[in-house]
C-alpha cells in the first residue's frame, strides 16, 4: 500500500511527528502529497509552536483566510527579525498619534482626527489617502477603540466622541474636565479615564456616565475583561499605592489591585487582556508583566525586562507566544518570545537626533505598524521569506 493510499486519519497522526522542514521535502514527492500535506490540519501543530500564525494558545485561528503553511513560513521571519522597514505616512509637526487594526483596515489618529485607511492586500501598504475621517474633538485625539459597528475617541478636550462605523452618525459624550488618557470599548460597553483622575462607565446608549470612579492618581490606561464584568485600570502611580487596581463595572467597586512594591512614577501606560484571567501589562519601571487573575494579586506570574532601561509604552501579543513592544527611545521596537527571558528580535525605526517613542503599535500575520511622534512605519516581514516550497 501506498502512503496516499492510507486513510486520511491515519496519515493525519503520521504527518504529526514531522517537523516543517520534512513536510516541506515531503511535499515534494508528488502532486497527491503535495496537496494533501498542504492542508491547514496538517500544519496546526506545528504552527502553534511558531511565532505570530494566527493560532491562539486556545487554538483559535485569527487567520482562517490565510494558508497555514504560509503563516509558517512569515513566522521564520518574526523569529530571525528578517523584515523590510518603510515609512508610508509622514506629517511635520509632532503628534501623539495612535492606530487600530481591523482585517485589511488600519485606523491611524493626527491631532483631532482619525482616518482609516484600506491597505492593499497584494503588497500590505498603507496609501497615502484615508478613505474615511472621523472627526468632532476640539483638541488632540488621545486614544481610540474600536467595537464591530462603532469607533470610539478620547481626547484633550475631555470629551468621547462614537462614531457610527457605518453610517455618519456621531455623538458626544461629556463627563470628564481634563483629557481623556485612555479608553477602552467591548460590545456596548465604555470605560474611559483621565487625567481629572477619575474612570468613567459608559454604555453606547448613554449620554451621561452611568458610574463615576473617583482615583487618588491620573489614569493612563484601561482594559475590559472579555467578560465584561470587571475591567482594569494603571494609574500615574505618583503616591506609594499600586497603579493597577481591578474593578466590578456592576457595582462600580474595587476588587483588588494587582502587585506590590511599585516604585513611585512606575505608571502602567498600556495594558491588553489575553484571556479573561491572563493580563499583560507595561509602563515607566520598564517591565513588561504577565498577571493571572486566577492566582494570587500580589506577584505577577512572569515578567520580561527592556534590556536598555527605556519605558515601555505599548505591548501587544498574538495570542500565544509572541508580545511586541514599543520603547520610549528612537521608535525602539522589540519582539519577544514568552517562553524565553531575554528580547528576542531589537527594531531601531528612526535614526533622527530628536528622539521620538513609539506612541502605538499593532501586528497582523505578516506585518507590523508602528505610530511615531512624525511617521508611520510598517515592517513587512514577508521579505525574503523563509525557503519552504
Amino acid at each position: 500500500m501506498l502512503l496516499c493510499q492510507l486513510p486520511d486519519d491515519i496519515l493525519y497522526h503520521i504527518l504529526s511527528y514531522l517537523d516543517y522542514k520534512s513536510l516541506s521535502r515531503l511535499s515534494q514527492v508528488c502532486k497527491t502529497t503535495y496537496h494533501f500535506v498542504n492542508r491547514d490540519a496538517v500544519w496546526r501543530k506545528i504552527a502553534k509552536e511558531f511565532l505570530n500564525t494566527g493560532i491562539t494558545r486556545n487554538g483559535r485561528d485569527i487567520y482562517p483566510h490565510i494558508p497555514l503553511k504560509e503563516r509558517v513560513k512569515i513566522a521564520q521571519n518574526w523569529y530571525n527579525g528578517v523584515c523590510k522597514i518603510a515609512a508610508p505616512i509622514k506629517w511635520k509637526i509632532k503628534l501623539l498619534p495612535w492606530l487600530q487594526l481591523d482585517g485589511e483596515v488600519l485606523f491611524l489618529s493626527q491631532a483631532a482626527n482619525i482616518g482609516a485607511y484600506h491597505l492593499r492586500q497584494d503588497k500590505g501598504k498603507v496609501p497615502r489617502n484615508p478613505f474615511a475621517i472621523y472627526s468632532g474633538h476640539n483638541g488632540d485625539v488621545c486614544r481610540f477603540a474600536l467595537t464591530d459597528s462603532h469607533l470610539i475617541s478620547g481626547g484633550s478636550d475631555g470629551k468621547v466622541m462614537v462614531h457610527s462605523r457605518r453610517s455618519n452618525v456621531s455623538k458626544e459624550l461629556s463627563g470628564h474636565n481634563q483629557e481623556v488618557n485612555c479608553l477602552d470599548a467591548r460590545d456596548r460597553l465604555i470605560v474611559s479615564g483621565s487625567r481629572d483622575r477619575t474612570a468613567r462607565i459608559w454604555t453606547l446608549d448613554s449620554s451621561c456616565p452611568k458610574y463615576t470612579i473617583t482615583m487618588y492618581d491620573r489614569v493612563w490606561s484601561v482594559a475590559i475583561n472579555p467578560t465584561l464584568s470587571s475591567f482594569v485600570t494603571g494609574t500615574a502611580c505618583c503616591k506609594n499605592f499600586s497603579p493597577l487596581h481591578i474593578w466590578d463595572v456592576e457595582r462600580s467597586e474595587c476588587v483588588c489591585s494587582l502587585g506590590s512594591g511599585f516604585r513611585r512614577g512606575a505608571g502602567v501606560l498600556d495594558m491588553q487582556f489575553e484571556s479573561p484571567f491572563q493580563l499583560f501589562t507595561c509602563g515607566y519601571d520598564t517591565f513588561i508583566r504577565l498577571w493571572d487573575l486566577r492566582l494570587s494579586p500580589r506577584k505577577c506570574v512572569m515578567e520580561w525586562e527592556e534590556p536598555h532601561d527605556s519605558a515601555l509604552y505599548c505591548i501587544q501579543t498574538d495570542g500565544n507566544h509572541m508580545i511586541a513592544s514599543g520603547s520610549s527611545y528612537y521608535g525602539v521596537v522589540r519582539l519577544w518570545d514568552k517562553r524565553q527571558t531575554e528580547c528576542l528580535q531589537f527594531f531601531q525605526l528612526t535614526s533622527d537626533p530628536v528622539s521620538s517613542p513609539v506612541y502605538c503599535l499593532r501586528f497582523s500575520s505578516s506585518h507590523l505598524y508602528a505610530a511615531l511622534a512624525t511617521a508611520l512605519y510598517s515592517m513587512d516581514f514577508r521579505h525574503n521569506p523563509c525557503n519552504i516550497r
